[in-house]
């Protein structure tokens, strides 16, 4: 189990405009050159994202992408699930099934438990990070005074 490029360079693409603060905008030559990328893979990128609610667009000589909604209300889950969707499926053990088929006639097998198990606390967390939060976290790792802290909400209660 692994995250897509479209994953990965979407959220990246989504925090480089999130980067810029309340109201601030990137062009997408501007976006594609801070992740190194196409111009063309940004602009499909920041589409998705658009489509999905997570970027507002304007045309012209001040146009570019801005954030739609405060980066505290975007969930990476959201984000995630608008680029590609989840790491496990539960119809991932139909379409892949051995050549008896046996794994997609049962719910009991013992892999697809794991796949489960794995996606719920993917899911938690992810469901509980928004966009500030990598901010955060971004800016701490920056800073080589501090070593990465997690979001308050997950960090082990002691």
């Amino acid at each position: 189990m692994k995250f897509s490029a479209p994953e990965e360079y979407g959220l990246r693409c989504l925090l480089q405009i999130a980067r810029q603060g309340p109201g601030g905008s990137l062009t997408i030559p501007q976006v594609s050159q801070a992740e190194g990328i196409s111009q063309h893979h940004a602009a499909k990128l920041l589409r998705i994202l658009r489509t999905g609610g997570f970027l507002k667009s304007a045309r012209g000589q001040a146009g570019g992408y801005t954030l739609a909604r405060p980066a505290r209300e975007i969930v990476v889950a959201d984000v995630l699930d608008v680029l590609g969707g989840r790491l496990f499926n539960p119809d991932f053990c139909a379409r892949h099934a051995g050549p008896d088929a046996a794994c997609a006639q049962t719910t009991d097998c013992s892999i697809r438990s794991l796949w489960l198990a794995l996606q719920t606390a993917v899911d938690g967390v992810l469901n509980r990070t928004t966009l500030q939060d990598l901010l955060q976290n971004g800016r701490e790792m920056q800073s080589p005074s501090q070593q990465l802290v997690q979001p308050a909400h997950l960090r082990p209660v002691s």
